[in-house]
Formats: structure tokens, sequence, C-alpha cells
């Protein structure tokens, strides 16, 4: 079974009807068919930083986006490496002949 997937739109919302409307968290979970728990977890992300909660699509939060930037020069300098190893290894068996 395939995750749900909600938009910022939905969640901010749904973190609205619990903080300004008053609403419970059993009613908003029964109302809008999302489990408790994750109601929960959105109002303590949007509660934590509501600036980046519930990124979204395409937009990471600043460290996630420093942690993908880091992944891909690892990837790049490892093609670099492995460039040069063949480079060398070629080379050395020009010499050898």
């Amino acid at each position: 079974m395939e995750r749900r997937k909600f938009t910022r739109e939905f969640k901010l919302e749904a973190v609205r009807l619990i903080k300004e409307r008053g609403v419970s968290v059993a009613q908003a979970s029964r109302d809008l068919g999302v489990h408790g728990t994750v109601l929960r977890n959105w109002v303590k992300d949007f509660a934590d930083d509501p600036q980046q909660a519930f990124p979204g699509h395409g937009q990471m939060k600043p460290e996630q986006a420093e942690i993908a930037r880091l992944k891909r020069e690892v990837i790049k300098l490892k093609a670099e490496r492995t460039a040069r190893k063949t480079y060398r290894t070629r080379d050395h068996a020009k010499a050898d002949v």
C-alpha cells in the first residue's frame, strides 16, 4: 500500500483547524481521514518552525539541501577518482609494452 501524500496547504489547514478553531485532534482526525498521530506531528512541526514546516515538493529544509549537495559532491569526487585510477592503469600498461 502506497503512503498518502498531502499538500502543504492541506497540512496548514489541518493545523489551523486544530489550533485556531479549537477542534480536537480526534475530531479533526475523523473529519479529515488522517491518523491522529500524523496530525499531532504536523502541529508539532508547525510549532517548531512555521516558515520551514511542510517544505513540500522541491523545497528542502536548509540542512537537507546541504546534505543533498554534499552527496552529489561525493558522487562527483568518486567518479573523478575512478577516472584517475583508470587513466593511471592504462598509462602503466602502455609503459610496460
